[in-house]
């Protein structure tokens, strides 16, 4: 999953590693006792090796006593820094090492299909992170890189990220979360696979068909709660949307039922009588949550929708299908950030168990993963 994404982060680490590489060369004590053939106790060549350390150290420092002007600014190393840095064996990541391995990861991301704003914020936060840091010369920068790509990551992805079992286990029964979404994304499936994921938890679910424009609606998702053994109220297509959620609240109270999960047609933002229907379910059944299906491939597109969708109808967060077959990622590192509504749940199969809850750390640590 997100295998292309993972790659272009991978590029990125090892060309911010090319480009801070330093050249060591041997000191000439060194060479000479080479060329001769002399052995150099260790604890004695350790002692002469600190002694000269802190020489140097206490060098520079004199240096930048003797001339202020050399202190430099909180953006810029200055002359000091950087001999002292080299005195002790480091040296210091400048805006030149980033500039070429920024602007080939900028163009990764968009390329996966991550959001403009959302790769700005990522490289401004990486940016951020790495200059003026100092490493050791006999290190690599892959671990200064994985921490500032992980930290930039997770700020975007995590944004409005809630705890959505909890959030279940603690509201008043029946928490109602309404669906909506494009057509033809897996919105019904989506319900299907929630209201397992829900028993598993022990959680009891009753599904409310209110996709009345669609003709054959009702035959698909009557085909997913036969199959899982769930009740599912519906009314004859054309009738109010509106009208069977609430009976599906009605019945939930009635028999106790958790969690009451109500389909809705599927429908662009633009198309002002469906949206009217979204908001007349807000005012006749207010529901708890209401959630925004798409598809992880549609990468780009799914993240418009996304914050159409929210603009129009205030979602609560997002479901993403299909991201099993997504190797960009563009949908799932940008629509958080550009809605400031969590990714809740990933669809990743076929199968009614193939839904996973959403969790952003868990997403970074696979994408940074060099196995």
């Amino acid at each position: 999953m997100f295998d292309g994404l993972k790659d272009k982060l991978s590029g990125f680490r090892e060309d911010v590693e090319e480009s801070t590489e330093v050249e060591e060369e041997a000191p000439p004590e060194a060479e000479a006792n080479a060329e001769s053939g002399a052995v150099v106790e260790d604890d004695a060549a350790t002692a002469d090796a600190a002694a000269a350390e802190t020489a140097e150290t206490a060098e520079v420092e004199e240096t930048a006593a003797a001339d202020p002007d050399e202190t430099g600014s909180d953006d810029e190393p200055s002359t000091f820094q950087r001999a002292k840095a080299f005195a002790t064996g480091r040296i210091i990541i400048e805006e030149e090492d980033l500039e070429e391995p920024l602007w080939n990861l900028e163009m990764a991301l968009l390329e996966s299909d991550v959001e403009m704003s959302v790769a700005e914020q990522i490289l401004d936060s990486v940016r951020e992170s790495m200059l003026g840091e100092s490493r050791k010369q006999v290190e690599t920068t892959g671990e200064l890189v994985e921490s500032a790509l992980h930290d930039a990551l997770v700020d975007v992805i995590a944004v409005g990220q809630f705890d959505f079992e909890g959030r279940i286990a603690e509201a008043e029964k029946p928490v109602t979360i309404v669906f909506t979404g494009v057509n033809g994304v897996g919105k019904t499936t989506s319900i299907a696979k929630l209201s397992e994921w829900l028993a598993d938890r022990g959680y009891s679910s009753v599904l409310a068909n209110g996709d009345t424009y669609r003709a054959g609606a009702n035959e698909q998702i009557r085909e997913h709660a036969d199959r899982l053994g769930r009740d599912l109220i519906s009314h004859d297509q054309g009738g109010d949307p509106a009208a069977v959620i609430y009976d599906g609240v009605e019945y939930a109270e009635a028999n106790d039922v958790d969690v009451v999960l109500g389909d809705t047609a599927g429908r662009l933002h633009t198309s002002d009588d469906l949206m009217a229907q979204l908001e007349k379910i807000d005012r006749v059944v207010d529901p708890d949550m209401t959630l925004f299906v798409d598809e992880a491939v549609a990468g780009q597109d799914a993240v418009n929708r996304a914050k159409e969708f929210d603009d129009a109808a205030a979602i609560d967060g997002a479901i993403l299908t299909k991201a099993d077959a997504d190797s960009s990622g563009g949908a799932a590192i940008s629509v958080a950030y550009v809605t400031g509504k969590p990714i809740l749940f990933l669809g990743t199969g076929q199968g009614y168990d193939d839904i996973t809850l959403f969790d952003p750390e868990e997403l970074v640590e696979s994408l940074l993963d060099e196995e």
